[in-house]
């Protein structure tokens, strides 16, 4: 029995794209399917000034195929010695419109990040005044603290301390992966909400372990429990406007997540959109996809929802890509997208 959806053209709330001669390879699978993203400042070096941030956006415009329209929304990456006066002029002038809040070593390209939360309050006491979002990659480095339990650390020593000490200021808690999480976002007011990935609605800690170990699915945050993979599809699919679309796609060549010591991230956007479909159609819910996808991205960052009406069906199964071409500069080595080689049902009509 086929199965018809029509929504708004949606968003990414999160994406990678790196740089160089892997953008290319990346940017047309997330500006075939979504109109705008917001992408991640994390490069090397990081985008931490107004000129950078402009000449990043050139690049990645130069990347979308001609006929597609797609609007990269550009943020900023903070460290130790951000300025509040560069990011209030780059909010002012449209460059970016958000701050991104690495910890440092937390996860891929952070060696840069904040070293002490707590010293950046000036920063987020503007953020707050001007109406910039700051997004949170929500984990703990310390390497003393068991890796599951990373972003549960960090919401009790880290994110409610900062939230009791700016009220105003509007958050996103970016790829959750706990219910622990899911709970802290419903428990606030609705200046924060946060973003979910593809994968982490589908996997759990132990597939990353199946018949050994399937590096393609490790990612940071990593997968957690199946209790916690429930408690994100039930926020997810509930329709509360704190929840929406970030695939947190974050491509890396084979090679270095085949390497002993591997990437972090997936490769969410080539089937990022059929398999969110599936999740909700597997709870009942695509009533209120157009909410998660389309719409609640939209009105937490105050921004007008896309014209564009796209039909999405599912009755005749397609497979997905095994690997995606794509180039490094050092390393070479096609991508492998996640669901690679498996059957999906959801597809653009």
């Amino acid at each position: 029995m086929t199965q018809t959806l029509t929504f708004r053209r949606p968003d990414d709330w999160h994406v990678h794209f790196r740089d160089g001669t892997m953008l290319p390879s990346v940017v047309p699978w997330t500006a075939q399917q979504f109109a705008r993203a917001i992408v991640m400042p994390n490069l090397v070096p990081p985008v931490v000034d107004v000129v950078g941030a402009k000449a990043y956006r050139e690049r990645i415009l130069a990347a979308v195929p001609r006929g597609l329209r797609f609007e990269p929304l550009m943020t900023a990456y903070l460290t130790d010695h951000s300025s509040a006066d560069e990011l209030e002029r780059g909010y002012a002038e449209g460059v970016w419109v958000a701050a991104k809040l690495y910890p440092a070593k937390a996860t891929t390209n952070s060696q840069f990040g904040v070293t002490d939360i707590a010293k950046l309050d000036p920063v987020f006491e503007r953020m707050a005044k001007i109406g910039m979002k700051l997004l949170i990659h929500g984990e703990v480095a310390d390497l003393s603290v068991d890796i599951f339990d990373r972003e549960a650390e960090f919401i009790a020593a880290v994110l409610a301390p900062l939230v009791a000490r700016h009220p105003g200021l509007k958050i996103v808690f970016e790829h959750i992966t706990t219910s622990d999480a899911a709970d802290f976002v419903l428990s606030r007011p609705t200046n924060m909400a946060a973003t979910i990935t593809p994968h982490h609605l589908v996997i759990t800690r132990s597939d990353i372990f199946e018949h050994g170990i399937r590096p393609h699915l490790y990612c940071l945050p990593i997968a957690k429990r199946a209790r916690h993979r429930d408690a994100l599809r039930k926020a997810a699919t509930s329709g509360d406007a704190r929840f929406f679309l970030g695939t947190d796609s974050a491509p890396h060549p084979e090679r270095d997540k085949l390497a002993a010591c591997g990437c972090a991230g997936v490769f969410a956007a080539p089937t990022a959109l059929s398999v969110y479909l599936q999740v909700f159609a597997e709870e009942g819910a695509l009533d209120r996809f157009e909410r998660f996808a389309s719409l609640n991205g939209p009105a937490f960052y105050g921004l007008p929802v896309n014209g564009e009406i796209v039909t999405w069906t599912a009755g005749t199964e397609w497979r997905a890509p095994e690997t995606v071409p794509g180039r490094d500069e050092q390393t070479g080595g096609g991508l492998i997208p996640f669901r690679a080689g498996q059957l999906l049902t959801w597809s653009e009509a």
